[in-house]
């Protein structure tokens, strides 16, 4: 049978035989669903290898950042320790500067003080006319510091009285009393007992006046 016959039969059974035409419209489209099922196929095929690049991409992103979080924490760490020793350095350097400046400061404000001492009493007998000597005793018993030692007094004789005078630069509630056994130990000590009591001092703390009131001793502040 030749094509040309045998196209024009199908021609004729299509238009003709209900049948046979839903039978090869049946054909036809479960051939164009195998071809789209086939490109589908593909398209996953392709986009599954991408999905895998993907997935390798994000491993080694992850490793890369574990690496660096690994470094980092390493480098804090390096960090932390060095600003640890670093600081006890500091620590160490801050004790030794402190030591030297409060030996220095120990020293100076003596010698500061017994500048203004030796100034106040220059004061006390130019203005006063008084004598101002220096009395001094060993306090064995340890009276007026707690503890066996050598204790100093200002004296000064006016008008065949004796006056003892407390000179400082500032003057607190302890050096009152500490004033008042110094007192104690040098009549104990001589025999002899003052007129009166004396502190001079440009500054007296409100606490330091109570107690020179309390114990009768005079103070005086304007020198």
């Amino acid at each position: 049978m030749e094509l040309v016959e045998l196209k024009s039969r199908v021609l004729r059974l299509l238009r003709e035989d209900e049948e046979f035409r839903y039978a090869v419209a049946g054909l036809i489209g479960l051939d164009e669903v195998l071809r789209r099922l086939d490109r589908h196929e593909e398209r996953m095929v392709k986009l599954e290898e991408r999905m895998l690049k993907v997935e390798e991409e994000l491993v080694k992103l992850r490793e890369d950042m574990i690496r660096g979080f690994e470094r980092h924490d390493k480098e804090i760490a390096e960090l932390r320790q060095e600003m640890n020793k670093l600081r006890e350095d500091m620590n160490k350097g801050f004790e030794i500067v402190n030591r030297h400046i409060s030996a220095l400061g120990a020293r100076w404000g003596i010698l500061a003080e017994e500048a203004f001492r030796e100034g106040l009493r220059g004061v006390l007998e130019k203005e006063f006319g008084f004598k101002v000597e220096r009395w001094s005793a060993y306090d064995e018993k340890g009276r007026v510091f707690g503890y066996p030692s050598e204790v100093e007094l200002d004296v000064t004789i006016k008008d065949g009285k004796i006056i003892l005078i407390e000179v400082a630069s500032h003057v607190r509630a302890s050096d009152i009393y500490e004033f008042k056994r110094k007192a104690e130990l040098y009549v104990e000590k001589t025999g002899n007992k003052p007129e009166k009591l004396m502190v001079v001092t440009p500054y007296i703390e409100e606490k330091a006046i109570e107690a020179s009131k309390k114990l009768g001793i005079e103070v005086y502040t304007k020198v």
